[in-house]
């Protein structure tokens, strides 16, 4: 298989149909194997027997996996990718906004030699000060925390080389950020301008309230792809800076006493020194907690703390520590 269409559904019914037709139109005359995997997310309309309906009509090209309840966007995809047999994965919502003739073009560039390309709605057809400002303002934030520059970081839409998405879970609404975790592994990124189209069938499944959840998420993200093998770099320089500020207010303490004659023990700001010293001496044990995690995790799982792109001329298995041949 090289190709596998993951496409997660919440209430879709009316629109899968539509979705399918489209996907065989778009595919149509393609030269390799695919596959279209359905991820119902615990819909409540009719879009399970739908889904059933449909996988019976094109076995060949379509499989259905329903989840037990809602989980949320993200888990359907982690359990779309899991499912999926293709060496080349494509993301994309139900609700037809997105335009399936875009696939080819994405696979495509994908052979130019990338590892992600991210579909960029230029032109988005949704509201402005619900949709689509605060999409700006989240994408320049995650953009300016990460390091990787993308203007449309929630658009569903993104292709992606297998290898360049494993090795780590999603969780929360952190699928979004899978261009910044394909980058922590070395992928090369393209973004690429894709069609957009209004809504016609059911409801957009998000608001508002979303952005603070991606707000939340992006703390995580940039800790597992800054520090997450060296966390005590963030850590001990936290603890560093209280410990520094709070000798360099002691110091001042003492200087007032000695010129000016001011008690240190009564001064406010010898309680704050003491906190921050405290505090950033915690900071320091909780950073070498954090080593040792770190390096439990990797070793436990005898997961290397690198990533290669690719082997040649090298036929001799990876060894660990002990020199015990592993996969």
């Amino acid at each position: 298989m090289y190709l596998s269409i993951i496409v997660p559904v919440f209430n879709e019914a009316e629109s899968l149909a539509r979705l399918k037709k489209a996907l065989d139109q778009a595919l149509d005359g393609f030269e390799k194997d695919w596959e279209v995997i359905f991820v119902d997310d615990g819909s409540l309309d009719t879009s399970p027997q739908t889904l059933e309906g449909i996988a019976t009509e094109d076995p060949e090209h379509c499989r259905v996996i329903l989840l037990r309840r809602n989980f949320g966007q993200t888990t359907a995809i982690a359990a779309g990718i899991d499912h999926a047999q293709g060496d080349v994965i494509i993301l994309m919502d139900a609700d037809l906004q997105n335009d399936p003739a875009d696939i080819p073009l994405m696979v495509a560039r994908l052979e130019e030699g990338y590892d992600v390309v991210s579909g960029w709605r230029k032109d988005r057809q949704d509201a402005f000060l619900t949709r689509k400002l605060p999409s700006q303002i989240a994408n320049g934030l995650i953009s300016w925390v990460t390091g990787v520059k993308l203007n449309d970081y929630g658009c569903t839409l993104k292709a992606y080389r297998r290898e360049a998405i494993t090795g780590f879970r999603l969780y929360g609404e952190m699928h979004r950020f899978i261009p910044v975790y394909a980058h922590s592994l070395g992928a090369r990124i393209v973004e690429m301008p894709v069609r957009h189209h209004p809504r016609r069938w059911g409801k957009a499944k998000y608001g508002l309230e979303r952005t603070a959840k991606v707000v939340l998420d992006l703390f995580t993200v940039k800790f597992l792809s800054s520090f997450s093998g060296k966390p005590g770099y963030l850590f001990g320089g936290i603890g560093g800076v209280f410990i520094l500020v709070s000798m360099v207010m002691m110091i001042v303490l003492a200087v007032r006493r000695v010129t000016v004659g001011t008690a240190v023990l009564t001064s406010p700001f010898f309680l704050v020194s003491i906190v921050m010293l405290s505090f950033g001496f915690q900071s320091l044990l909780m950073g070498l907690i954090a080593e040792l995690l770190s390096r439990t995790y990797h070793e436990s799982q005898q997961k290397p703390t690198y990533t290669i792109r690719q082997k040649i001329g090298i036929t001799v298995p990876l060894r660990d520590q002990e020199g015990l041949p592993h996969a």
